[in-house]
C-alpha cells in the first residue's frame, strides 16, 4: 500500500439513525490480502435503504462498530496467493458485504463481479442492489399471462426500474405513493398512480385495476398499507415483500389462510449468498447488457466526497436521486 494513501472511512459506532451514530475515521491499512483476497482501492459508492436499514440495527447478523455502504465500484489494487496479478487494475463489484464507504476494501476475489467495459464507473456503482433486485423479482415472478402489477414506493429508483422493465414485457404497472410531494419518474411509463394521503386511494386503485384485479404485489412499505393492498390481489395472485420503508412490519396473523394466493419475502441477499460465487458475473451480466442499453438508469441527485458524506447525511436534504460518493475524495 503506498505510504501516502489513507483509509479514510465512515464508520456507524453503534446502531441507530445517521444523524446519531455516523463518524468519520481514518482506519488501518488493510493487512496484505491473504489466500484469495484482494484489496479493492474503492472509486465510488453510494447510499441505499439497504444502509439505513442496516445502520439502524434491525438486521441481528450486523455487528458494530461497522463501515456501511452495501453498492460501489473500485480498482483491484493487491492481489492474495491464488490470485492472478493479471486482475490487478480491473474494475469490479465488490459483493458479499457492505463495507464500501472506505478507500479500501479488503474481500476475496471470488466477490468480485467484473465491470464490463461498455458501462462507466457511475452506471456500474449503481448497478447492484435496485436494478438487480428489479430484474430477479420481475424474471421470478412474472409469469406469462401477467397482466397487472401493484408497486408500492412507486416514486423510488427501484419503482422506476420495475415500471421500466413491466413496460417491456407489456404488462401494466400500478403504482402507490406515501406521498404527493414526489411524483414518479416516467408518469407515461404507469398505468395509473395513487397517493395514500387520499382517503380513498383504495378505492380509486381498485377501479383503475378493474375486474381481473392485481395479478402481482411488488410491496417495499410493508406496515397495514401491505394488509390493505392484499385485498387487490385476483384468487391466484402473489404479494412479493421486498422492503420495510415503513419500518412496520407486515401484520403477522394477515397473510394466514383464506387466500388462494401468496405471499413471498424476496431478499436480494439471499440470492447472492445461495448460488456458486462463480456464477456472480452471469447473475450480474443481464442488468450490465440492460444498463448498457440505456435502461435502468439511476439519476444522480447530489454528488458528495467520502470526507463530506457524514455532514451531507446529517442535513438530510431529501434532494430527488441517488448520492453518488466520490470515495477517494
Amino acid at each position: 500500500m503506498p505510504s501516502d494513501e489513507r483509509n479514510l472511512a465512515v464508520v456507524a459506532k453503534r446502531p441507530g439513525t445517521y444523524r446519531a451514530v455516523l463518524t468519520t475515521s481514518y482506519l488501518p491499512y488493510p493487512p496484505p490480502p491473504g489466500p484469495g483476497e484482494v484489496v479493492v482501492r474503492m472509486s465510488l459508492s453510494t447510499v441505499n435503504p439497504s444502509d439505513t436499514v442496516t445502520v439502524s440495527g434491525a438486521y441481528s447478523r450486523t455487528t458494530f462498530p461497522m463501515v456501511p455502504g452495501f453498492e460501489g465500484v473500485g480498482v483491484i489494487a493487491e492481489v492474495g496467493d491464488g490470485v492472478s496479478e493479471e486482475l490487478v487494475g480491473k474494475r469490479v463489484l465488490p459483493l458479499g458485504s457492505a463495507q464500501n464507504w472506505q478507500r479500501f476494501k479488503i474481500v476475496d476475489a471470488e466477490w468480485c463481479v467484473p465491470v464490463p467495459d461498455s458501462i462507466t464507473d457511475e452506471q456500474a456503482c449503481f448497478a447492484y442492489v435496485n436494478p438487480l433486485t428489479a430484474w430477479l423479482m420481475v424474471e421470478r415472478f412474472c409469469a406469462s399471462g401477467t397482466r397487472n402489477v401493484v408497486v408500492t414506493g412507486a416514486n423510488s429508483t427501484i419503482g422506476a426500474h420495475l415500471a421500466e422493465l413491466l413496460n417491456m414485457r407489456g404488462i401494466r404497472p400500478f403504482g402507490v405513493l406515501r406521498s404527493q410531494n414526489r411524483p414518479v419518474a416516467e408518469p407515461a411509463r404507469w398505468a395509473s398512480v395513487v397517493h395514500t394521503e387520499n382517503q380513498h386511494w383504495m378505492l380509486n386503485l381498485s377501479r383503475d385495476l378493474g375486474f381481473d384485479g392485481a395479478d402481482i404485489v411488488f410491496d417495499c412499505v410493508g406496515g397495514l398499507q401491505g394488509a390493505e393492498l392484499d385485498a387487490l390481489l385476483n384468487a391466484h395472485g402473489s404479494f412479493i415483500h421486498y422492503g420495510l420503508a415503513s419500518g412496520t412490519p407486515l401484520p403477522a396473523d394477515h397473510f394466514t389462510g383464506g387466500r388462494a394466493g401468496s405471499l413471498t419475502f424476496f431478499r436480494l441477499r439471499d440470492v447472492v449468498h445461495s448460488i456458486p460465487r462463480s456464477e456472480l458475473p452471469a447473475l450480474m451480466a443481464p442488468v450490465f447488457g440492460l444498463i448498457a442499453d440505456g435502461h435502468l438508469g439511476s439519476p444522480v441527485g447530489e454528488r458528495v466526497g467520502l470526507s463530506d458524506l457524514v455532514e451531507h447525511l446529517e442535513k438530510d436534504a431529501g434532494v430527488p436521486g441517488k448520492v453518488l460518493i466520490d470515495v477517494q475524495r
